[in-house]
């Protein structure tokens, strides 16, 4: 065996990232094979390689018995010991078994099986590098699209973006350059295959970790994320510092981290609130923008009552529903909103019930009433 195939054998290791113990391996298997076909030959045989001195060897491997089942692969233990009287029954017996022609057949057979365990090697190595990406946010470049997925690359593999994990107010063009979430790295027959979405919570969360040095260092933490991508996204926030504002800091100065995170999302508007584990001022202020006059809540069915100004309701319930189901979403509460008028008449609100206080941009500092909203 010529010793440039241990030189293409190094370079592989080298450059692709391949161990040489998986190629030689690779190798052994091909030559054997192409022995067996070439020679039909069905005797169980071993391959020595010795890559110092270049060279390849067969060798046949036959068991020690007292009586031979199968002739192919068994000796007995009287001509065994006509080799070497030392020879005892389980032994197992080699004789190299090497063609003369070998070498030109077993390099053409070789070639086929060891780019294929090169192509697999290869894949396994990609898997590796992007399995622990897996809940992770990457940016790709769209490199084309089909009617199942748009494809995107990101560097060394294309992942799939599914229709179903495409904002729907998205369109995407060959050379756009997205953040996509990664949710699921799977190792196929077809190799590596990495499924992304721009519609999961998951990507808001991880957008606000890169833009919010506080939610990235734990400061601040994110406790709940409501989505409807493309549209609308409710997130709650929560610091166990009483010094630090949650909301303020994801906010940004002048709106500006909230802002990046719009604009990535092409427009997505999106409320930030902060948690409170009192579900009355959970639940109201998960109903931003809306003022809140009154929670009713039902620990047992973990339902609310919300009441709320009567100018204010269609602002509460929101468009087709939104502000009110994203709310429930968000709090994990089931909420029914009321009118103030509505409750009054069913018993629910009188003029001796303590009205709910927003905080106010001066107990805010400098952030505005319309910031919570984006």
């Amino acid at each position: 065996m010529s010793s440039q195939l241990f030189d293409a054998i190094d370079y592989l290791e080298k450059e692709k990232g391949i161990s040489k113990t998986v190629l030689i391996e690779a190798l052994e298997a091909a030559l054997i094979s192409a022995y067996k076909k070439n020679f039909k030959s069905a005797t169980n045989v071993r391959v020595d390689i010795d890559e110092k001195a270049g060279t390849m060897r067969l060798f046949s491997r036959k068991t020690v018995v007292d009586e031979i089942e199968d002739d192919q692969n068994e000796i007995t233990v009287e001509e065994a010991r006509k080799v070497d009287p030392n020879y005892e029954v389980d032994d197992v017996l080699e004789v190299e078994v090497t063609p003369k022609d070998f070498g030109r057949i077993a390099a053409q057979a070789a070639k086929q099986v060891v780019t294929q365990r090169v192509r697999e090697a290869e894949r396994g190595v990609i898997f590796s590098e992007y399995a622990d990406r897996e809940d992770d946010v990457m940016t790709g470049i769209v490199s084309r699209k089909d009617n199942r997925f748009i494809y995107v690359n990101l560097g060394k593999i294309e992942a799939k973006l599914a229709e179903s994990e495409q904002i729907p107010t998205e369109t995407y063009e060959v050379h756009d350059r997205l953040k996509v979430y990664v949710t699921k790295v799977e190792n196929t027959n077809k190799g590596p295959q990495i499924y992304i979405s721009r519609s999961h919570p998951g990507l808001l969360k991880r957008l606000f970790e890169m833009e919010v040095p506080e939610i990235y260092d734990g400061t601040v933490e994110i406790k709940s994320i409501a989505r409807e991508a493309g549209d609308r996204s409710k997130i709650s926030v929560y610091a166990a510092d009483a010094e630090i504002d949650p909301v303020g800091s994801c906010v940004g100065q002048k709106g500006q981290r909230v802002q990046a995170i719009v604009n990535e999302l092409k427009g997505e508007k999106i409320d930030i609130v902060e948690w409170s584990e009192d579900p009355i001022i959970y639940v109201s202020n998960a109903l931003s923008p809306s003022k809140v006059l009154k929670v009713i809540v039902d620990e047992e069915e973990k339902a609310t009552t919300v009441i709320v100004p009567d100018f204010q309701l269609s602002l509460a319930i929101g468009k087709r529903g939104q502000n009110a189901r994203l709310a429930a979403k968000l709090t994990g509460w089931k909420i029914d909103i009321k009118s103030e008028t509505e409750a009054r008449e069913a018993g629910l609100f009188d003029d001796n019930d303590v009205i709910i206080e927003e905080k106010t941009a001066e107990e805010d500092g400098n952030r505005q009433e319309d910031d919570f909203l984006f």
